[in-house]
C-alpha cells in the first residue's frame, strides 16, 4: 500500500481545536461530579452513545462508504480496531475508578505519553529532539506529583492493585487507539472516521453496561444530561480535535499536551467548587505545563528508509 501524499497543516485551524478541545476536556470530571447516582459505566455508554447520536446528520451528508474508504486507502478493520479500543479505555479507566484512588488511577492513565514517544521511535522510526523527550518526561513527572498532592486515604482501596491495572491497561489501549488513528486519517475525512469509531465505542460501551450492571441500568434525569454534555463537549469536541489534528500533528505532542487537562479542571473546579489547590498541586500543574511546553518545541520528524 502507498504512503498517502502529505498533507499541508492547517495550523491556525489545529491550534483553535486543540485550545477547544482542552477546554472541553478539562470540563469532563467536573460533569461527572454532578452524575455520582449512576454506575460509572453505564455513563461512558451515554458519552459515546450520545457522541454517534448528534453526529449522525453530518456524517448522512457526508458520508463515504467503506468500499470507498478501503479504496481510498482505510482498512474498515482498523476503523472497527480504533472504535473496540476507545470504548475498552473508557470503560477500563471509569471501571478502575472502583478500586483505586483518583490520583493514582490518573498517574498510571496518563504513562501514554512515555508509551507513545518509545512506540513511535520503534515502530515508526521518528526521530525527537532531546527537548521533546525531556518535555514528555517533565509532563509526566508533573503529573505524578499531582497524584502524590491528592491526600487519598489508601486504606479505603482494599483492591488498588487491580484498580491500578485497570488504570495501566486503559493506557496501552489509548496507544493502540491513537496510534489507529493516526494511520486511519491519513486516508479519511474528519466525519467518516469520528463518527464510526465513537459508533464503535458506543457499542461496547452499552454491551458491557448490561454485562456489569446485570440488565437494564438505571438512569437518572441529571445523569442524562450530564451524558448528552459528555458527549458533545469531551467527545465530540474534546476527542474530536484530537482526532483532527492527529492527521497532522505526531500522537506523542498530543497526548502529552492531553496531561494539560488536569490543569484546566483544576481551576474549573476553583471556581464552581471553590476547591483550592494546595501549593503542592500548584507546584505540579507548573511542572506539567512547563513539560508540555518543552514538548511542543520543533521535532525532527523524518523517517528512516
Amino acid at each position: 500500500m502507498n504512503n498517502p501524499a502529505p498533507s499541508e497543516t492547517p495550523v491556525l485551524k489545529v491550534t483553535l481545536l486543540l485550545i477547544a478541545g482542552l477546554l472541553t476536556f478539562g470540563f469532563a470530571p467536573i460533569l461527572v461530579r454532578f452524575a455520582t447516582d449512576v454506575e460509572p459505566i453505564t455513563l461512558a455508554a451515554m458519552r459515546t452513545f450520545f457522541a454517534a447520536l448528534f453526529l449522525v446528520p453530518f456524517w448522512l451528508k457526508a458520508r463515504v462508504s467503506y468500499s470507498q474508504l478501503r479504496t481510498e486507502g482505510a482498512n474498515p478493520y482498523l476503523l472497527l480496531a480504533a472504535g473496540v479500543a476507545l470504548g475498552l479505555h473508557f470503560t477500563l479507566w471509569i471501571a478502575s475508578l472502583h478500586y483505586t484512588s483518583v490520583a493514582s488511577a490518573s498517574v498510571l492513565v496518563t504513562i501514554h505519553p512515555v508509551m507513545l514517544i518509545v512506540a513511535e521511535s520503534m515502530l515508526f522510526k521518528k526521530r525527537f529532539r532531546p527537548l521533546v523527550w525531556i518535555g514528555v518526561f517533565i509532563a509526566f513527572g508533573g503529573s505524578v506529583l499531582l497524584g502524590i498532592a491528592d491526600d487519598t486515604n489508601a486504606g479505603q482501596f482494599p483492591n488498588a492493585l487491580l484498580g491500578n491495572f485497570l488504570a495501566f491497561s486503559a493506557a496501552v489501549i489509548f496507544v493502540i487507539y491513537f496510534l489507529l488513528g493516526r494511520r486511519i486519517r491519513q486516508y479519511t475525512e474528519w466525519i467518516d472516521y469520528v463518527f464510526n469509531v465513537y459508533l464503535y465505542a458506543a457499542i461496547v460501551c452499552i454491551i458491557l453496561t448490561f454485562i456489569w450492571t446485570g440488565g437494564w441500568p438505571f438512569i437518572s434525569f441529571t445523569a442524562l444530561l450530564v451524558g448528552i454534555a459528555l458527549g458533545v463537549g469531551p467527545t465530540i469536541i474534546g476527542h474530536g480535535s484530537m482526532n483532527y489534528a492527529v492527521k497532522y500533528v505526531s500522537p506523542t505532542l498530543l497526548s502529552t499536551l492531553i496531561l494539560s487537562e488536569a490543569v484546566f479542571a483544576a481551576i474549573a473546579a476553583y471556581f464552581i467548587f471553590s476547591e483550592v489547590p494546595s501549593p503542592l498541586s500548584i507546584t505540579a500543574m507548573l511542572i506539567i505545563m512547563a513539560g508540555v511546553a518543552f514538548s511542543w518545541t520543533r521535532r525532527l520528524a523524518r523517517n528512516r528508509n
